[in-house]
């Protein structure tokens, strides 16, 4: 438990892959912030993380507005103390032909993914760089890497994750502070199930998949939990993809 009495921030994490992500960290050793805009089931996952020790803190946000993500790091410092470990997970998707996509579902879509991302790190960077340590972990997708039909402003978004990190990375590599992201392939969240993917289509990736399954949110946190460690303190600037090899 390398990582015990760091402070670690999880945007989105009151589900799925954030939920997976923050009682990971927990049991690494972290506190832990819960960001999100559902509050009800943030404080529930806060409840998780309570029982296994550690000091928690569920926060209402909406990681699109900068003042938001500005005042809810004020609040994790107050409560916690400085972050040293921010996971910027927060994000929805759905499917959208370009061709019928409004400009508010562009908007949207940027918005949460890569300004949130913007919003959240640029609210926590310097508590890194003053301690000479910290770690910014970008949730990326496979649909950043090699494009996805019907997620044209969600490939957008998330290839933007991607380059957010590396140019980061390249800014902070004397500093202490990685910067890195994880590109997972399809995992098996309540945003997948609440998604107008059919269950056909579902079948074709894993068909297409060599370990023949879909990915679990404890597959991503597993990637996660390596990268904010101590041991990859070389490791910045890259993009991690737990897909089942679906994509290389």
């Amino acid at each position: 438990m390398a990582l015990r009495g760091r402070n670690a921030i999880v945007t989105g994490g009151a589900s799925g892959i954030g939920r997976a992500i923050g009682l990971r960290l927990a049991r690494e050793g972290c506190n832990v912030a819960i960001l999100d805009r559902d509050i009800s089931r943030a404080r529930r996952v806060a409840a998780e993380i309570a029982e296994l020790g550690r000091r928690v803190l569920a926060v209402e946000v909406d990681v699109a507005s900068f003042g938001d993500a500005e005042t809810a790091a004020d609040r994790v410092r107050r409560e916690l103390g400085k972050v040293a470990i921010l996971v910027n997970n927060a994000g929805h998707g759905e499917i959208t032909p370009l061709a019928q996509m409004t400009e508010a579902q562009w908007d949207k879509m940027i918005a949460v993914h890569l300004k949130g991302t913007f919003n959240c790190t640029r609210a926590v960077i310097l508590d890194m760089i003053d301690a000479h340590w910290g770690r910014v972990v970008g949730i990326s997708s496979v649909a950043g890497l090699k494009g996805a039909g019907g997620f044209v402003h969600y490939s957008a978004a998330k290839a933007g994750i991607v380059g957010f990190s590396k140019a980061l990375a390249l800014e902070l590599g004397s500093s202490g502070v990685t910067v890195n992201a994880i590109a997972p392939g399809l995992i098996d969240t309540p945003i997948l199930e609440a998604s107008s993917i059919r269950d056909e289509a579902i079948a074709a990736i894993v068909g297409q998949t060599p370990v023949g399954r879909i990915g679990v949110p404890d597959d991503v946190a597993a990637c996660c939990a390596y990268i904010v460690s101590e041991e990859a303190s070389f490791l910045t600037g890259q993009v991690l993809s737990p897909n089942g090899g679906m994509h290389t």
